[in-house]
């Protein structure tokens, strides 16, 4: 008999609102271990406020979210959730890396800066460990030879990719991605997304809010298209997008392929 799998993210009845505007309205979803799971949508479908809750920098209102078998931002006592103090959120996020549209880079910092603070700070890594691994990341992202540049010095691309490097020195086991190419001239999307490939080839398990349909159909393990706050339509992204079987996601697709 197979061990179930402990899915790396398993969402329940997800609702999430802003004052009277309900935002998420029952999301339930699962991402297995290695999996790469594909977020579309139309703007203000509720993906980036969903991948935001992943980590509780949004609080739920009702549901529950779980990261690898625990509770996200919360701890069940008896049939209650108790919300956990900030320290032990914050000790969660350091296992879940995510990666914004906007780079947020530290301007007065060096690529290689950038990447080793959070680990020093945060994790207690010592500074040559952390540098050791920081030079082994800007590898893997193809920017070997601009550790010592400041961000005003590297292109969006770049930037992109020391920001992605950044998440990755935490040693997260989940990468979260919120349409991490949205930002960059159309010319440099494509380094960017080698990168999400290669993490992709690596095993990384990872949920990508993108428009690149392309990535989508080539990268995601499966396909989630949401509209108004709920999944309309999931499944194999080769078959989502070659035969959508819902009215909406025929109507969207139509629009953006």
């Amino acid at each position: 008999m197979t061990t179930p799998v402990t899915p790396m993210v398993e969402a329940v009845e997800v609702h999430k609102s802003f004052g009277r505007v309900e935002v998420l309205m029952g999301i339930t979803l699962k991402v297995l271990p290695g999996e790469v799971m594909c977020l579309i949508g139309p703007s203000g479908s509720g993906k980036s406020t969903f991948l935001r809750c992943i980590n509780h920098l949004e609080k739920i209102n009702a549901g529950q979210l779980s990261v690898d078998g625990e509770l996200v931002g919360y701890r069940r006592r008896g049939d209650r959730l108790h919300e956990l103090p900030e320290r032990e959120v914050a000790q969660q996020r350091t296992e879940i890396g995510m990666v914004f549209q906007r780079f947020n880079l530290f301007p007065h910092m060096t690529a290689l800066e950038n990447i080793v603070e959070a680990p020093i700070r945060v994790k207690g890594e010592s500074k040559e460990a952390a540098r050791t691994h920081a030079r082994e990341l800007l590898q893997k992202v193809g920017l070997a030879d601009r550790s010592g540049a400041y961000p005003n010095q590297l292109s969006g691309g770049q930037q992109q990719r020391v920001a992605i490097a950044r998440a990755l020195a935490m040693r997260p086991k989940l990468m979260l991605f919120d349409e991490p190419t949205s930002a960059l001239d159309p010319e440099l999307v494509g380094d960017v997304l080698a990168v999400m490939r290669r993490l992709a080839d690596d095993g990384m398990t990872m949920i990508v809010v993108t428009h690149e349909m392309g990535f989508a159909r080539e990268v995601g393990d499966s396909l989630v298209f949401m509209d108004g706050g709920v999944v309309v339509e999931s499944g194999n992204p080769r078959e989502v997008i070659g035969n959508p079987q819902h009215e909406r996601t025929r109507a969207f697709l139509s629009k953006v392929l």
